[in-house]
C-alpha cells in the first residue's frame, strides 16, 4: 500500500507541539496499517521534527528549556 499526501498543519507559536492527531486525521489510511514507514518533509526554514515516545510531558518541557537557553527568542544574531 502506498499513500502520498500533502497536508498543512495549523500555525503554532514557537515551541514544541504534538502533531500526531492532526496528521492522523489528515491521513486516515494510517489507521489501516500495522507496520509501515512514514516520510515527513517539513517545508519551513525554522521548523524541525523530533520523534519520541512522549511517555512524560516533561520531555517537551526539557526540550523547550534547553532550546530557550541555546537559541533565545529575539537574539540579536
Amino acid at each position: 500500500m502506498w499513500h502520498q499526501r500533502e497536508i498543512r498543519l495549523r500555525p503554532r507559536p514557537r515551541g514544541f507541539h504534538l502533531v500526531t492527531r492532526e496528521v492522523a486525521e489528515a491521513v486516515p489510511e494510517l489507521g489501516e496499517l500495522r507496520v509501515g514507514l512514514a516520510h515527513v518533509h517539513i517545508l519551513h526554514t525554522s521548523a524541525s521534527l523530533t520523534l519520541n515516545e512522549n511517555a512524560s510531558p516533561d520531555v517537551r518541557d526539557d526540550f523547550e528549556a534547553w532550546f530557550d537557553r541555546a537559541v533565545p527568542e529575539g537574539a540579536p544574531y
